[in-house]
């Protein structure tokens, strides 16, 4: 197996064309993607980077402002994590400006002669922040009232700030939430301005990262579509790259942006592994050949994932046996096109951000949620060098990237459809049978939410077959058979998801058409729940 480091050193995305760059730090928080996100928003670039990162590795890039992330440790907890020494001195020989949210703030307090204790009580959740002097003029809270709503998520709070830090706000719980070092450029957060439950976060982020340190928003789509045409172009020479292509926006993107750069020295792969939408490989291919003017063949492997399948039953095995036999399947087909052409030196994946995010300790100590079938687990032996031109992007970003190279909004605006497919959504044994039966209730769905106007509102729709019979009359007979539960829910960076509030008729349409058009599924419930703490999918 080939390790993380491995894994991101061959993936070749933009990482190599520099450019001015917020580097937000990651102390093993969830919310430190969301930090990203919303420096994005800004359209500012920003890179996610260890807390531990080396002064080397940072100095290579020319660095507007660092940002420190929340964390679940204490800075007094041994093996807690700490920025180097060296990247202190660093960002004072530059003059970075620096702002702590959450954990950041008490490592600034940490490492300046600050004090930080446990709180009397955990403060988790909305509260009010208050101005400790209204007459003061912080530029960090520019164009912010006296008194405002922050989201707290923080059990040890400050009760000394370093020497040379102003207290700027305070809480009933905290009385230093906010600090700031004017003359050393540096500020700190007890509450996370990233998160959507904060409501007027992103003007203190839009006043550090703009109005403090001088970022310019100048991070756009076309930009870096052309970029990435030009880094891709000297990467691969006069070589062919194969493409794990699947119809989704973010393949697609990925597959238009390829075949801008070398044309048909891309050669795109399409596999079905059985576990495709229904009708889902001919649309594909006919949608990329024709109107993309993508590369395309198509590989009909549905036999061969569904034996390895037969009897699987463990999400995480189904997704590993997927993972592994996709990439066993991609390197046939390019044995095949090294063959007819030569050369073959490169993998093209449309992996996104928050794939990276939830499947490896990505630039920092986060936690491990579940594997992805395109992140990680390649084979040593594997010949392929990866090209993920997409890996640093969000899902709306990929979206904003596919209008600025024209794709017809159809294919820009379709929902995720995850790599393992239907199996996933197939909770216990995956069946041919089982699949017929999915791929119809899934379509009727995706039906009648275009049908009712509600496709567009919605971040991603779904069926899951449960493993579980019901018992049901139909006619004057008693039945007994499958049960499925239809997820909608709403979000723009799908690393935090609300079920989508769908209208109780169109519900109705859903299930009433499902139970008496599908044979094999009497019962229909809607999934309520969001993420977190559940996750999008099922498995």
């Amino acid at each position: 197996m080939a390790s993380s480091e491995d894994i991101l050193q061959q993936a070749g995305s933009l990482g190599n064309l520099d450019r001015p760059q917020i580097s937000i730090l990651d102390f093993g928080s969830q919310y430190s993607h969301l930090i990203a996100r919303r420096v994005r928003e800004l359209n500012l670039y920003c890179e996610l980077y260890s807390c531990q990162v080396s002064a080397e590795e940072l100095g290579k890039h020319e660095i507007t402002a660092i940002i420190l992330s929340g964390g679940p440790s204490s800075v007094y907890d041994e093996g807690a994590p700490h920025v180097r020494k060296e990247v202190w001195d660093l960002i004072s020989s530059r003059q970075i400006p620096v702002l702590g949210i959450c954990y950041g703030m008490q490592e600034l307090a940490y490492t300046f002669g600050g004090h930080v204790q446990p709180g009397l009580k955990h403060e988790y959740g909305k509260a009010h922040v208050q101005r400790i002097d209204p007459n003061h003029t912080s530029p960090l809270l520019h164009n912010m009232p006296d008194d405002f709503v922050m989201w707290m998520s923080h059990g040890d709070k400050l009760d000394k700030t370093p020497e040379g830090f102003k207290a700027v706000a305070k809480t009933s719980n905290a009385e230093f939430v906010i600090m700031e070092n004017i003359e050393q450029k540096m500020w700190g957060l007890q509450f996370h301005p990233e998160v959507t439950h904060s409501p007027q976060g992103n003007i203190i982020l839009r006043n550090f990262c703009i109005e403090i340190a001088g970022a310019k928003p100048n991070w756009i789509m076309t930009d870096y579509a052309a970029e990435f045409i030009e880094s891709v172009r000297k990467q691969v020479g006069d070589g062919h790259v194969i493409g794990a292509v699947s119809g989704g926006v973010d393949s697609t993107v990925a597959a238009v942006l390829m075949t801008r750069a070398i044309g048909d020295r891309f050669h795109a792969v399409m596999v079905d592994n059985g576990c495709l939408r229904k009708d889902e490989a001919v649309t594909v291919v006919k949608r990329l050949r024709e109107d993309c003017h993508v590369n395309l063949r198509c590989v009909d492997a549905s036999e061969r994932f569904l034996g390895l399948l037969k009897g699987v039953t463990d999400p995480e095995q189904k997704r590993k046996i997927i993972g592994r036999t996709f990439i066993d399947v991609f390197q046939e087909e390019a044995d095949k096109i090294q063959a007819d052409s030569g050369r073959c030196d490169y993998l093209l994946q449309g992996t996104l951000y928050p794939d990276v995010i939830e499947s490896i300790s990505y630039k920092g100590p986060s936690a491990t949620i579940k594997t992805h079938h395109n992140v990680g687990g390649l084979p040593a032996t594997m010949k392929l060098k990866l090209i993920e031109p997409l890996r640093e992007l969000f899902k709306d970003e990929v979206r904003a990237l596919g209008i600025a190279l024209g794709i017809e909004e159809n294919s820009v605006w379709r929902h995720p459809f995850p790599g393992p497919g239907l199996a996933i959504r197939i909770l216990g044994e995956v069946t041919a049978e089982r699949v017929k039966i999915l791929q119809e209730a899934d379509a009727i769905m995706i039906e009648e939410l275009h049908k009712a106007g509600h496709y567009r509102a919605i971040g991603q729709a779904f069926v899951v077959l449960l493993p579980v019979k019901s018992v049901g009359v139909m006619g004057d007979g008693r039945t007994y058979e499958d049960v499925a539960a239809i997820r909608c829910v709403e979000t723009t960076d799908y690393m935090t998801a609300d079920f989508y509030h769908l209208p109780y008729e169109v519900m109705g349409a859903m299930s009433s058409r499902i139970i008496n058009e599908v044979r094999g599924i009497n019962r229909v419930c809607y999934d309520i729940s969001s993420k977190p703490p559940a996750t999008i999918e099922w498995e």
